[in-house]
C-alpha cells in the first residue's frame, strides 16, 4: 500500500509536466477545429488540484498510522498541494477580475 501511495506521489515538476501536457492536448484539439478546449484546460486543472490534495491526505494518514511514510514525503505532498490550491485561487481571481472589467464596460 505505502508503494502506491509512494508511486502516486508526484514529483517536485509534475504540475509543469501537467501544463505541458494540457498545452500539447489543446494545440492538438485546436489543429483538429475542436472548441472547449479552455474549458478542458480548467477541468484538467481542477482535477490534478484535486488529486494533490487527496494524495497529500493519504500520505499523512499514513504518517498518523504508523506507517513507513517519511516526513518529508508528507511536507512535499502537503506543500505541493497546498501550492497547486494557491495557483488555483489565483486564476479564479483574475477570472473574477476580467468579469468585473467587463462588466464596467460600457459599450
Amino acid at each position: 500500500m505505502i508503494e502506491t501511495l509512494q508511486s502516486s506521489i508526484a514529483t517536485p515538476f509534475q504540475p509543469i509536466q501537467l501544463q505541458k501536457t494540457v498545452v500539447s492536448q489543446n494545440e492538438e484539439a485546436v489543429n483538429r477545429g475542436e472548441k472547449g478546449s479552455f474549458v478542458q484546460t480548467l477541468q484538467d486543472v481542477l482535477e490534478h488540484t484535486d488529486n494533490l490534495a487527496k494524495d497529500s491526505r493519504k500520505v499523512s494518514d499514513g504518517f498518523i498510522k504508523g506507517e513507513p511514510v517519511e516526513l518529508h514525503d508528507v511536507i512535499i505532498a502537503s506543500e505541493k498541494a497546498k501550492t497547486s490550491f494557491e495557483l488555483l485561487m489565483q486564476l479564479r481571481n483574475k477570472a473574477l477580475d476580467l468579469y468585473r472589467e467587463a462588466i464596467r464596460t460600457q459599450v
